[in-house]
């Protein structure tokens, strides 16, 4: 079986096991997944859906966030940790925002590696589920999976989404992505693949 099949039965085979996959961060617009993004990373979505509610309401804009008093934010996002860093990012990206961008974000790949805290995986994620462009977001879940699959070979976040980007049609890839984040919590964990439970281990390079 061609690797571009073998791709696409086992994207329909995770879409069968998880059909109402989604992002799992709460967010009304692409600045505040950008934001949630950030305050997500060594810290649990969950965890980061308690406090974006309060968050979003003190600091509605990018201008706000701009000017926001850093102590300020750093007491509101503080159980997120990292905090210190997460608020002078947070600051310094909604600065540019307004100076460049009209307090807009961009919706494209090269201007939102512009912004402070935000690399390819975030700028992938916002393009897929706030603009509906797709994108190949490679966290820790995608990268195991789309290795024991068979898809790449390489540890590389940039490199794995350069491997896989031309096996899903783009349209598919963030409802791929969050599947594989599912999955991964589920089935294909770190630990151990459970292969035995997987509807997509008859396309997967760690059964054949």
């Amino acid at each position: 079986m061609k690797i571009n099949e073998r791709a696409r039965l086992f994207a329909e085979s995770l879409e069968k096991m998880y059909p109402d996959a989604d992002c799992t961060l709460d967010y009304a617009d692409p600045l505040h997944l950008i934001i949630a993004t950030q305050l997500a990373a060594q810290c649990t979505d969950a965890r980061v859906n308690t406090l974006t509610p309060a968050l979003f309401k003190k600091y509605p804009s990018a201008k706000d966030f701009a000017e926001a008093d850093i102590k300020e934010l750093e007491s509101i996002i503080r159980p997120t940790g990292f905090y210190r860093n997460k608020a002078k990012n947070i600051i310094e990206c909604c600065k540019r925002l307004c100076d460049t961008y009209g307090g807009i974000v961009p919706d494209n790949m090269e201007d939102l590696l512009t912004l402070r805290g935000v690399g390819r995986k975030t700028a992938n994620l916002t393009l897929g589920d706030a603009f509906g462009k797709g994108g190949m977001v490679i966290d820790t879940h995608a990268g195991r999976i789309l290795r024991r699959a068979g898809f790449t070979e390489s540890k590389d976040p940039e490199k794995i989404e350069r491997d896989t980007e031309k096996l899903f049609p783009r349209e598919t890839q963030s409802a791929l992505c969050h599947r594989l984040v599912f999955h991964g919590r589920a089935i294909c964990k770190a630990r151990k693949a459970h292969c035995e439970e997987c509807a997509a281990s008859a396309y997967c390079a760690h059964i054949v």
